[in-house]
């Protein structure tokens, strides 16, 4: 038999699991998504009309056109007619668990973070909260087509749970911080806590577990120093809040030459590649040159900085330079929302204004950023964020019969300036379909309601308070 025969029955012996195939029989796999519009995201951008996805256990098998069909078989076969076949969008900065603080101080509160949000936490987080707040978090993006999402936060295993319950793909950070928090009496009791919590969810297929350093201003210099060997041990990201406010450097106690808080990481030997930053608003030229140089990756956050009024992250100049940048929602408190249609058109039109260029940004590098740009910003690439032989299967499928979505001239100008959550039929993430149809297949609203309406009612009357007391303290001051 010749070589090139020998390796085609070897090949055709693997995939089709029934021994050798001929060239009339068709290959197994498990789903096959056929007639949409596909989206690749690779590296050509291309875009496959009439497009056929073939998926087999946790892997994409094939995509192509529709000759595939006369190759692969499957049980499960998705009709994608008049759907934009697109990777799973990715989520680079989150704190999920605040869904449960959702809506809460919009009173015009100056110092959100230390009058409200700290306090908010210290009294009423708890393992259950953290538990039940992923799970609607979870369902939530599931349904807006988000598979992969980056957290810092606490009780990591309580949030793997319920992720792993909804079948997302997720980056979970324990948070590491220099005063008592829930899940860590004494300070910086989160090294501790993501320990254990690393060797759980080492090899785990959806979740990835890691340190979360909370920033440079509530991390000791020892502490971060500490993290970052212990990451290179355990080969783990470390997930870290930087330049998100003006003057950061004042806040860092250490003395140094650092005149900025990138600098300043770069000085103690804490930033490489396994670094992932939210925020990154205040960076000069030199602290964008310290980043790229050591492979770090971004999160652009444009909505949550908007409503913070905490200024315009230098995102087109980090994209041009081909630096590691995706996007990110932040916290549910931050920005209300966890899907990422909406900070589609903000991560664009917030460029154009800064840089008075409305050329800049286009549709195609949006969904670019929303996708292989948030794998590569959690240097997750080779498995995600573009659908590509070999990597794994998560996949959205967006439909275009809804009337905001008419007509679809663009596919790409369709998806970043006209839909929303609303408009995603299909999530299939490593392989599984856990929303078909708009119907959730893992889990459903109906199971956690109760749970939600809960915390709800627990958390209410001590909000309301809070509220009165940071008013209060702000007509004083002023």
């Amino acid at each position: 038999m010749k070589l090139k025969s020998l390796v085609f029955s070897i090949s055709a012996f693997l995939l089709s699991g029934c021994g050798l195939a001929t060239e009339q029989q068709k290959y197994n796999a498990d789903v096959i998504i056929n007639n949409g519009q596909i989206l690749t995201v690779n590296s050509a951008m291309q875009v496959i009309d009439d497009g056929v996805v073939v998926i087999k256990n946790d892997e994409i098998l094939a995509v192509g056109t529709v000759e595939l069909l006369n190759q692969y078989q499957a049980p499960k076969m998705i009709d994608a007619k008049d759907g934009i076949v697109i990777p799973g969008m990715i989520n680079a900065h989150n704190h999920l668990p605040m869904i449960a603080f959702r809506g809460l101080g919009e009173e015009g509160i100056s110092n959100r973070l230390f009058a409200y949000f700290f306090p908010l936490e210290s009294e009423k987080l708890s393992r259950e909260l953290i538990y039940n707040a992923t799970k609607l978090g979870s369902i939530d993006l599931a349904q807006s087509g988000v598979t992969t999402y980056a957290d810092m936060y606490y009780h990591m295993d309580e949030m793997a749970k319920a992720t792993k319950e909804v079948g997302l793909r997720a980056v979970l950070g324990e948070t590491v911080i220099k005063f008592p928090v829930v899940d860590a009496k004494q300070p910086y009791g989160g090294i501790e806590y993501a320990k254990g919590f690393i060797e759980e969810y080492q090899n785990d297929p959806l979740i990835t577990p890691a340190y979360a350093p909370h920033a440079v201003y509530t991390v000791s210099k020892e502490k971060l120093q500490e993290i970052n060997q212990l990451s290179k041990e355990a080969d783990v990201p470390v997930l870290i809040h930087v330049a998100e406010f003006q003057n950061e450097e004042t806040r860092i106690k250490d003395p140094t030459k650092a005149t900025s808080p990138v600098e300043y990481l770069d000085e103690i030997g804490v930033l490489d590649e396994r670094v992932v930053i939210a925020h990154g608003i205040h960076l000069s030229e030199r602290d964008q040159i310290l980043l790229k140089e050591a492979d770090v990756g971004i999160s652009y956050n444009p909505m949550a900085n908007a409503k913070g009024a905490t200024g315009i992250a230098p995102a087109w100049d980090m994209y041009r330079a081909d630096m590691r940048i995706g996007l990110g929602t932040d916290g549910p408190m931050s920005s209300n929302q966890v899907d990422l249609w909406r900070t589609l058109s903000y991560a664009a039109n917030m460029q154009r204004l800064k840089h008075s260029d409305r050329t800049i940004m286009i549709p195609e590098q949006v969904i670019e950023m929303a996708t292989i740009g948030g794998a590569k910003a959690l240097h997750m690439e080779e498995k995600i964020g573009s659908l590509e032989v070999g990597k794994k299967a998560d996949i959205i499928i967006v439909e275009t019969q809804s009337a905001n979505m008419m007509p679809n001239y663009d596919p790409y100008a369709t998806l970043v300036y006209q839909a929303n959550p609303s408009n995603v039929d299909t999530t299939i993430v490593n392989g599984k379909v856990i929303m078909e149809n708009r119907k959730m297949l893992t889990v459903t609203l109906d199971d956690i309601r109760g749970s939600v309406d809960q915390f709800e009612s627990d958390i209410a009357a001590f909000a309301k308070e809070l509220s009165k007391k940071a008013i209060k303290s702000k007509s004083l001051m002023d």
